[in-house]
């Protein structure tokens, strides 16, 4: 993933979440139409929100999405941004969920952070920000 660094008043940002989450049970029901309507789901609620999404791989029995989002949005407000619309939409339109799933989401996720700078990259910069401090000249 390439730095791309969004600014908003008073911040400056670059926030990738890797998120994954699977029908209830697992069961593979994520297929067909009801795939495309999720993929299309998704891409319209990032819209809503000016998200980016970076990757979205929709297979049978999960979801894996990568998606750049504001720092005023927890990874938890993003996840349930995206299974709570999608839950409702395709329960709707797609009756054979309800009749399969007592609800069409886990109530678990999976999320990590994703972006271009390791954990050790990071550690190594503030443990040496000493020794890159402009030296004052004045006693």
């Amino acid at each position: 993933m390439t730095r791309q660094v969004r600014t908003s008043p008073g911040a400056a940002y670059d926030l990738g979440y890797h998120l994954v989450w699977c029908p209830k049970y697992r069961r593979p029901v994520l297929s067909g139409p009801v795939k495309d309507r999720l993929e299309e789901l998704i891409r319209q609620r990032a819209a809503e929100h000016d998200w980016r999404i970076i990757a979205l791989d929709v297979v049978p029995d999960h979801v894996h999405l990568c998606v750049k989002s504001h720092p005023k949005d927890s990874p938890s407000y993003v996840a349930n941004q995206f299974k709570g619309l999608t839950s409702r939409v395709l329960r709707q339109e797609f009756p054979h969920l309800k009749s399969r799933l007592p609800t069409l989401w886990s109530r678990s996720y999976f999320v990590a952070t994703a972006g271009t700078v390791s954990a050790e990259t990071v550690q190594r910069y503030i443990e040496t920000q000493d020794e890159r401090a402009p030296k004052s000249g004045g006693g």
